[in-house]
């Protein structure tokens, strides 16, 4: 009973381990599919070619295990699969891949032309201390370094070189979009600042100039309105036109509000003067 209640959260936990894997299922059943290809490759070919089958299961466990650590040690990868693809049948898919992972992930120039240099050098060894040993013997030590290193050339060199371009172009390209979408934000800020500022010179245009004038409309009439050679029809003819300049001057001074607010700036101008003390006429016994 204490057996089966403490096996039942060990799910939970290996479903949240292949959760954290940085990689898809589809990409680890690829990765595997492709391992055991390797290793099936090569290690029927060797067994077939040594005569031990003992011998093919170990270079099939040797090419799936530089294969699982080819990502963390890709040079160290290359330089073995060179190696074993020089002396060894059926190895020569393993260095194709090797060079591949390599080409892109040994960043430095420098360190990645001193691997496939490294792996030029062993794998032309491997090719002289291998079943070809005795034909290697009759030419000489160039021409036999000049005949091993065409095939590394294709099996290493090349894809190498396309997955280093591979690399760099998806790196670049990553670059490339990033900056764009740096220029897009920041033009997209120039714009709202501007936009801003114009909204701030309008409102202080409007302030400066359309408010004062109402302002003098609404206090002129005002004035005009008290005066008492006025008869009652052109008296009230004035006060229209006062509360008309006032009821302008409240929509002025909501739109600057709108404008002010906008532009979120604390220190905007005022909207003018209070329009009901601009237009309030003077007392008729003053």
């Amino acid at each position: 009973m204490d057996t089966a209640q403490t096996s039942r959260p060990a799910r939970p936990s290996l479903s949240r381990l292949t959760a954290a894997s940085p990689w898809s299922r589809g990409r680890i059943a690829g990765e595997t599919v492709l391992i055991l290809v390797l290793a099936g490759i090569a290690g029927p070919m060797y067994a077939v070619e040594s005569g031990s089958t003992a011998k093919g299961w170990a270079v099939a466990l040797l090419v799936a295990l530089l294969s699982l650590v080819r990502r963390s040690l890709p040079a160290t990868v290359l330089a073995v699969s060179s190696a074993l693809a020089g002396s060894i049948l059926g190895t020569g898919p393993l260095l194709v891949y090797a060079s591949w992972s390599a080409g892109s992930r040994v960043k430095r120039p420098w360190r990645a032309v001193g691997a496939y240099a490294a792996g030029l050098v062993l794998y032309v060894a491997g090719s002289l201390l291998g079943d070809g040993a005795e034909d290697a013997l009759e030419l000489s030590l160039l021409m036999a370094a000049a005949l091993g290193a065409g095939p590394y050339l294709v099996l290493a060199v090349v894809p190498g070189l396309a997955s280093r371009y591979r690399a760099q172009r998806r790196d670049l390209l990553e670059a490339l979009r990033r900056h764009n979408t740096q220029l897009v934000r920041e033009r997209a800020m120039v714009a709202r600042q501007a936009r801003l500022l114009e909204r701030q010179r309008i409102a202080q245009d409007m302030h400066d100039s359309l408010g004062h004038q109402l302002a003098l409309i609404a206090v002129h009439a005002g004035a005009l309105e008290v005066d008492p050679e006025l008869g009652d029809r052109q008296r009230e003819g004035v006060g229209i036109l006062r509360e008309a300049a006032r009821s302008a001057m409240r929509e002025l001074r909501e739109a600057v509000g709108i404008l002010r607010d906008d532009t979120e700036d604390p220190a905007a101008p005022a909207p003018g003067p209070d329009p009901e003390a601009a237009g309030a006429p003077p007392a008729r016994g003053a």
